[in-house]
């Protein structure tokens, strides 16, 4: 089972700086804050009137990262000309630690999405991965996102793309089985997120 819940910066701060200091996830810039540091910055991000943290689960344990943000009012302000109901997502999916679980990664995306569409009531999902994160732009290719320019944006070259309801729905990942009909009982728990896409995403 996939499941979202608040971020709880005290409780979650410990997997979450394990998962900014692997290897796998260099596009998110954050292998330098120590445990402190992370408890911080989810603070940050829980505490903004503009942004939210979630943490992702399979199976009951820790599996993924996803922040949403008002791209009005953060990162993107004055680079996109957002429009009523978009909504800004990052997504980190945890490091591997087992064998493979093929389609992990899209079950996630596609959670991630129906969390920002049909529980925060969002209209179109904006992105801005890093441009050298081809990964990730095959990943929002299938979750039917549609690029619209790169842009420059703190600390990286940006592409910046979005998905409506309707793209998602059209979408590989829209399907009803959000992706995640190829992963066997219980395989995801043992072995968190492992699959080839794994922390390319979303930065």
């Amino acid at each position: 089972m996939l499941t979202l819940r608040p971020v709880d910066p005290a409780r979650d701060a410990a997997v979450v700086h394990a998962w900014f200091r692997h290897p796998a996830s260099a596009f998110w810039a954050m292998d330098g804050l120590d445990l402190t540091g992370t408890r911080d910055y989810l603070a940050g991000v829980v505490a903004h009137p503009h942004q939210d943290g979630w943490l992702g689960l399979v199976d009951g344990g820790p599996t993924f990262l996803v922040e949403t943000y008002d791209p009005a009012c953060v990162l993107l302000a004055g680079v996109h000309d957002a429009a009523p109901g978009d909504l800004g997502m990052h997504l980190l999916v945890a490091p591997p630690l087992g064998t493979p679980v093929h389609g992990l990664t899209s079950a996630v995306m596609a959670a991630t999405m129906r969390h920002c569409f049909d529980t925060l009531g969002a209209s179109r999902v904006v992105v801005e991965p890093d441009v050298r994160n081809t990964r990730i732009a095959v990943k929002n290719a299938l979750a039917g996102f549609r690029v619209l320019r790169e842009v420059d944006l703190p600390g990286k070259r940006a592409t910046l793309a979005v998905c409506t309801r309707d793209d998602f729905a059209a979408s590989p990942l829209g399907a009803p089985d959000g992706g995640f009909a190829d992963l066997q009982p219980g395989g995801a728990a043992s072995a968190r997120a492992s699959d080839p896409l794994t922390t390319a995403v979303a930065r």
